[in-house]
């Protein structure tokens, strides 16, 4: 059964306005549920087009420090699988457009249990998932339940990916592809764009899928330079370290919110003229 998805009209209406996506990264619960809730409300005022919402977990093996910090945090303070779905369920109250992906590890999900996960996941208002330890040989774990719920389930492709893995990992992959940018953890190292971009045209010869593009993404003219080819532009770590350097809770939405609103900027007029 076709249906058009939150993140579906998303992109087709940045399609239409020659415009990549800025999709943006924090983890739930961080620095405290209070501070990160303002966080999340916000984030469409600031600019951005699509949320990705860290599910903390207490070993994030694809993180970098920053957003490993960030989940412990999180976590620290209490936060659980239920608090994640409960801020979800409370920014929908107010934004019924804005897409939201949850990004984490199965670990939690599977604790929770995946039944009641997707149910009480696409009740609340969740849109795709990421789930970044989960191989497409074990679709029929989460992946598949995932669609039979209304929830895309996104696939991280790096530069690793062989051209005999990627039929694989792109078989039951909805809502988009995201392009690992760098082989590694979240937000070390800097992309190159020459290298990017070849990349990403070399993935569209085998993809209708959006392709946005991730990890080490850090400034506005990062975002910039990469949204000129990509549909769209994934930014975690330099929020993520908003937070972590700021000294109230203010300042912490201060701040993420106007990197966001900087970055949206940025990649908004990326492709002006052409």
């Amino acid at each position: 059964m076709q249906r058009t998805s939150r993140l579906d009209q998303c992109f087709a209406a940045l399609k239409a306005n020659n415009r990549p996506a800025l999709v943006s990264y924090l983890t739930a619960g961080d620095p405290n549920a209070e501070t990160s809730k303002r966080l999340l409300q916000g984030l469409p005022a600031a600019g951005v087009d699509i949320i990705e919402l860290g599910m903390p977990f207490s070993d994030p093996m694809a993180d970098g420090p920053a957003i490993q910090k960030a989940a412990l945090r999180a976590l620290e303070n209490g936060q659980t699988q239920a608090k994640t779905l409960e801020m979800v369920r409370s920014f929908r109250e107010q934004n019924s457009t804005t897409p939201i992906v949850l990004m984490g590890y199965y670990n939690p999900i599977y604790r929770y249990g995946v039944e009641r996960f997707l149910a009480d996941a696409a009740s609340a208002g969740v849109d795709g998932l990421i789930v970044v330890d989960l191989p497409p040989e074990h679709d029929e774990e989460l992946c598949q339940p995932a669609a039979q719920h209304g929830i895309d389930f996104i696939r991280l492709a790096t530069p690793t990916t062989d051209a005999k893995r990627l039929p694989k990992v792109l078989s039951n992959t909805s809502g988009f592809i995201y392009y690992v940018s760098v082989a590694g953890v979240t937000g070390v190292s800097a992309p190159t764009p020459e290298r990017l971009e070849s990349a990403v045209g070399q993935l569209r010869e085998h993809t209708q899928l959006p392709i946005a593009v991730g990890f080490g993404i850090r400034t506005a003219g990062q975002a910039a330079t990469i949204g000129r080819f990509s549909d769209a532009v994934v930014v975690g770590s330099a929020l993520v370290d908003c937070i972590e350097h700021a000294s109230t809770p203010d300042e912490v939405v201060e701040r993420v919110h106007s990197l966001a609103s900087e970055l949206a900027e940025s990649v908004r007029g990326c492709r002006k003229g052409s």
